[in-house]
């Protein structure tokens, strides 16, 4: 099974855009009806879905790194940096994450892009 991914609501459009036109499953936290939820919820939701969370905000990024450190269960959380990289890279990097890793591969771990 591919790893399907959401979106917080910091992402791009076109970024989600793309990544559904090639394929991947992408689900935003708007179309969800979640973009209103505080992070820690967010991240709950990614979970319920079975959905890495992807997400250029550094709040995020702190709940995240919170939880390894607490040791709670979340479906993984992927990162970019809003000034570091870009939404091509972005799409790039998601895309053969999406290609290349299961679910439970990215659980309870956050990997940063741009992938070197």
């Amino acid at each position: 099974m591919s790893l399907a991914l959401y979106m917080d609501v910091h992402v791009p459009r076109a970024i989600s855009r793309t990544l559904s036109a090639a394929g991947v499953h992408v689900i935003t936290a708007q179309e969800d009806g979640c973009a209103r939820m505080d992070d820690p919820e967010l991240l709950d939701r990614a979970y319920a879905l079975g959905h890495a969370l992807f997400t250029r905000d550094d709040d995020l990024l702190a709940e995240a790194t919170l939880r390894l450190r607490t040791g709670k269960a979340f479906a993984g959380v992927i990162y970019a940096h809003q000034m570091r990289v870009n939404i091509g890279q972005c799409i790039h990097d998601l895309q053969l994450l999406a290609e290349c890793l299961a679910p439970e591969e990215i659980a309870g771990t956050v990997v940063h892009l741009p992938i070197k």
